[in-house]
């Protein structure tokens, strides 16, 4: 049986690829519609461009591996594990799209500040300063775990949590530097990406 998990059968095909095409769908619709129009406020310092390279140097890796390398496929529970990540990626973009949707206009793809932008405190803003890139890699994840690799689950969490990192520095430098302490004091009140974690 060959190692990617919609070689089960026709269902699981289509439940992947409907997944995956609905993923890439919205993404690309509000990579499209979120960004910042004022280059002169962008303060994004490449991290958009790190984060588009590393994704698709990430997916690539990922779909690699499950094909050319069979002995780091998930045989524990496969069936379990393919729905499982199916429900993930799902989830996580449910949950990055109800973060973008509470932000509201202050969300854009590049890293920019908005006239009038102020810190926003609810929702999973309360606990965690970054949840849209806590719901891409919860995407990410269950897509990992969908196409049943370790070692394409590894290489897209270690190109995207680089990728993440960089551009988490970056925007936190330009929120510090536009909202200055009340943004400090928030950023002393929650964590990054797991509320009370990390």
């Amino acid at each position: 049986m060959h190692p990617l998990p919609f070689s089960g059968g026709p269902t699981y095909a289509i439940l992947f690829w409907a997944t995956y095409a609905l993923w890439m769908v919205l993404e690309t619709i509000g990579c499209g519609t979120k960004r910042s129009r004022d280059t002169s406020k962008a303060r994004d310092r490449g991290s958009f461009r790190l984060i588009m390279l590393l994704l698709w140097l990430a997916l690539g890796l990922d779909f690699a591996l499950s094909f050319y390398l069979p002995q780091a496929t998930i045989l524990w529970k496969r069936t379990s594990i393919f729905f499982i990540g199916i429900t993930l990626m799902l989830a996580g973009m449910v949950f990055r799209f109800y973060a973008m949707s509470v932000l509201g206009r202050f969300f854009t793809y590049d890293v920019a500040v908005h006239p009038g932008q102020t810190v926003i405190e609810v929702g999973p803003y309360r606990y965690i300063r970054h949840p849209s890139y806590t719901g891409a890699l919860i995407t990410l994840v269950g897509l990992g775990l969908a196409l049943g690799n370790w070692a394409g689950l590894l290489a897209l969490l270690a190109c995207m949590g680089a990728a993440y990192a960089y551009r988490i520095s970056i925007e936190e430098a330009a929120l510090v530097s536009a909202l200055g302490e009340p943004y400090k004091e928030y950023m002393h009140r929650t964590r990054r990406l797991v509320p009370f974690l990390f």
